[in-house]
């Protein structure tokens, strides 16, 4: 157990954007203020993952006015868990909070957050209570995902969890040393471990603009958390290849059966074209499926950069501590 907390605590907040300008301008005092009523050493980290709309100029006008925000501007689009990552990696507190842009996430539950933290939580993640706002599908699929990559696997993601969430130093520096490229960030969390503790929330209505994140993008993440953290989508080929197998040997062992015993003379030319119609399209399947593990063997073994910096504007943390080491300096030379 880790022991309760007490003391002054800094409070890094990551924030990935994109295509957010209207709803920054009234997300990012929200925040603030509720930050600032936690701790007096707090920033907020926003990332641009390269926008379109006026992201970049709105949130420069944001840093020159709040001396806590930091605009970190990727240079192109690299993907909401790339963003997070970047974020992670320039957070400088004790903590670090991850919330979404768009206003959903209630700045209202930070103080719950971190009383857990204090009570000796290193993470506080949010779960939450209906998903009425995603259609029915979407709804079905989230759940087939959480059954297939947990299945068997040693590792369990948290259903129904996301990104708003609060780390403890220790988990951002456990998260900065995995070195993956296809980041599935659910199940980084669930993967470096330590004491975890879930809080229901119901999420805010979107202030401004539509989602960027249909189910083509949760597909596509669901893809990767799916290949990169589960060998369920294997296994299930080996059991379906053991499967076709009995299901050959009981039917030609019929045949036999007819022919010999039966005396029924057995036509083969549709059987022997439907079979080796479906087990080609079987042999096709898997072949893709293994061609999806290769390519990211691939991608892991470039080793490419995960996101690439553009530009950086505002201090945060990284400001106070300059002025606090400075402050010392000064002392120490009197």
């Amino acid at each position: 157990m880790t022991p309760p907390r007490t003391g002054p605590v800094s409070i890094s907040c990551v924030m990935p954007a994109y295509n957010e300008a209207r709803n920054l301008e009234r997300v990012v005092p929200q925040v603030l203020a509720a930050l600032a009523a936690l701790s007096c050493a707090v920033e907020l980290i926003v990332v641009d993952d390269g926008s379109r709309d006026d992201t970049v100029d709105t949130m420069r006008a944001l840093a020159a006015a709040h001396p806590q925000v930091v605009l970190i501007a990727l240079s192109r689009n690299f993907g909401k868990e790339a963003a997070l990552t970047a974020g992670l990696d320039a957070a400088c507190g004790d903590v670090a909070v991850l919330m979404d842009a768009d206003g959903q996430h209630p700045p209202a539950l930070l103080p719950a957050m971190l009383t857990h933290w204090r009570e000796g939580a290193d993470v506080v993640y949010t779960v939450r209570r209906t998903r009425a706002d995603q259609g029915a599908l979407h709804r079905r699929l989230a759940g087939g995902f959480y059954g297939l990559v947990n299945w068997g696997n040693r590792v369990r993601v948290p259903r129904h969890a996301g990104d708003f969430r609060l780390l403890d130093r220790r988990v951002v520096q456990a998260l900065k040393s995995l070195p993956e490229r296809h980041r599935f960030m659910k199940g980084l969390y669930a993967w470096v471990g330590f004491r975890a503790v879930a809080l229901d929330y119901e999420p805010l209505p979107r202030l401004e603009g539509r989602s960027h994140y249909g189910i083509a993008g949760a597909l596509r993440l669901g893809l990767t958390g799916l290949l990169a953290f589960s060998a369920a989508p294997l296994r299930l080929l080996g059991g379906l290849g053991v499967l076709l197998s009995l299901l050959s040997l009981g039917y030609g062992l019929w045949v036999v059966i007819q022919y010999f015993w039966l005396g029924i003379d057995v036509p083969g030319y549709a059987t022997i074209v439907t079979g080796m119609m479906f087990l080609s399209g079987v042999q096709l399947m898997s072949i893709g499926l293994l061609s999806e593990y290769v390519a990211r063997i691939y991608d892991e073994v470039k080793q490419r950069p995960l996101y690439l910096v553009a530009s950086r504007t505002g201090g945060g943390l990284a400001r106070l501590n300059f002025t606090e080491v400075s402050g010392q300096e000064k002392a120490a030379r009197t």
